[in-house]
């Protein structure tokens, strides 16, 4: 039963106004506006977006209704989910077993990895919540934005009834931005061949195809499918391999990410601009300033370091995955045309991935490929693969941006011919010594016994061996000997 006006409270009139806005019946057509935001404006698919947002409208819980992102992205793939013969899937897993044991002879890490192949769906499903970690620190700054900019730019007799309802804009704002992000990734879901497609771990230590997609590549390329199956194999076995065995890389990567998604804010003064010029028959400028980015404002100083760092360790697991899978394929004829047709695709991308920049103001593709590509071959002609993927096994030894455009530092290092800290020198003095002491025969021949006469202490001392050790590196974190 309804309440009496007197006892309503004003977010409770807030609520009913959104409400009839939603089911049609306010000034503003909801379609036009969807089509602005970018959504979908079919009827079912239009119906579907209004019953979610009603449903934000209802929730007692402050924050993101993610859940909204996971039916928007699974309606999308719906109206094309594809299909699969088992003949074909027979033939990826043919592709994937020759790979497989092609890729084995190039690397040795991470050999345990299998490969799954899964539906459009199924990738929406395992990726959604990667997706929405990437995008939630931005979701929120667009939550809060609406927010403020609806209380402040307010009529002053609806002052009242928005005081009190900031739960509710936030609920309306955070599940448009999950529907939006779900409307992009639902496109991704089309577009993608395997799960180390973007450079992102966004399948945690499991490889997979999409043979629906994969299918398509096959024919663009006009290249023998048989041959296209066992090369996108390779490089996605080789991605799911690296993290595998770097199982710090993963968090690394995520943890980067966030470091700069944090940074973004929206632009409120453009945002205000919007609000108050905003003319619901023309939503042709609303359209132009989310389509674009332009309620992002430029990257602060500190998300450009950030944004560089990042874009260094994408770029160093994309070229090393790239190296690899170049060197496991070398029997494929076409080798050569298929990776670069692959890397055209991975450079300028879909729309759907042109939009997911958009939405959260970061590229998922790496820049610097080739030269982190170069960087990896360098080091496997220099050192060998064995020694190469030694790199990957602690984050300390991973190279930076500068080694990627010279990588003899790195080179000389695993050469043992990197330069030495003063712990190091001070232990290579002692050995020396020792060494010409025993080749002069007047020392003797035991380095440590060597270390304590030069101390002052007879050889053998135990109790001199540990103050000495102590006189050298009193700093010393247990372990860090044992590092150099």
């Amino acid at each position: 039963m309804p309440e009496d006006s007197d006892d309503r409270r004003p977010e409770d009139e807030l609520r009913e106004m959104l409400q009839q806005f939603l089911s049609g019946a306010g000034p503003i057509d909801p379609s036009r506006l969807a089509g602005a935001a970018g959504m979908p404006t079919d009827p079912a698919q239009l119906q579907a977006i209004m019953a979610q947002l009603q449903a934000a409208l209802s929730r007692s819980e402050d924050g993101i209704d993610w859940s909204a992102a996971s039916r928007q992205a699974a309606a999308i793939v719906q109206r094309d989910p594809g299909s699969v013969t088992s003949a074909e899937r027979e033939g990826v897993q043919q592709a994937v077993d020759l790979a497989s044991l092609w890729l084995g002879e190039t690397t040795q890490i991470g050999a345990a990895t299998g490969l799954t192949m899964l539906s459009r769906q199924q990738w929406v499903d395992a990726t959604m919540p990667v997706w929405q970690e990437m995008s939630e620190p931005v979701a929120n700054s667009v939550a809060n934005a609406l927010t403020r900019a609806m209380q402040e730019h307010a009529p002053e007799e609806a002052q009242e009834m928005l005081a009190g309802a900031e739960k509710i804009l936030r609920n309306v704002g955070g599940t448009m931005f999950a529907m939006q992000l779900g409307n992009v990734v639902g496109q991704l879901a089309g577009e993608t061949v395997a799960g180390g497609d973007f450079g992102f771990p966004l399948l945690e230590d499991t490889a997979a195809l999409l043979p629906v997609n994969l299918r398509a590549v096959a024919e663009g390329l006009e290249i023998p499918e048989d041959q296209v199956h066992i090369w996108m194999a390779a490089r996605e076995l080789a991605h799911a391999r690296l993290f595998h065995h770097a199982r710090w890389l993963r968090l690394h990567v995520l943890s980067s990410v966030r470091e700069y998604a944090e940074g973004i804010h929206i632009d409120i003064e453009r945002l205000e601009e919007l609000a108050e010029s905003f003319d619901p028959t023309n939503t042709d400028e609303l359209r132009e300033a989310l389509s674009s980015g332009a309620l992002i404002p430029p990257k602060s100083p500190e998300q450009l370091e950030a944004l560089a760092r990042l874009e260094t360790t994408i770029a160093l697991i994309e070229g090393w995955v790239d190296a690899v899978t170049e060197a496991a394929t070398a029997r494929l004829p076409k080798r050569d045309a298929i990776a670069e047709s692959v890397r055209r695709r991975r450079a300028t991308g879909g729309p759907a991935e042109k939009a997911f920049g958009t939405l959260v103001g970061l590229e998922i593709r790496p820049r610097r490929l080739r030269e982190a590509a170069a960087f990896w071959r360098s080091v496997t002609d220099a050192v060998g693969p064995e020694l190469r993927d030694s790199l990957w096994d602690q984050p300390d030894l991973m190279p930076g941006s500068d080694d990627i455009d010279d990588p003899a530092g790195v080179i000389a290092r695993l050469q043992g011919g990197g330069e030495l800290d003063e712990m190091d020198l001070a232990l290579q003095e002692l050995l020396d010594d020792a060494e010409r002491a025993q080749q002069d025969g007047r020392g003797p021949a035991d380095p440590d016994d060597a270390a304590a006469t030069d101390a002052g202490e007879a050889p053998g001392d135990d109790e001199g061996d540990a103050a000495d050790a102590q006189d050298i590196a009193p700093d010393d974190e247990p372990g860090d000997a044992e590092t150099r």
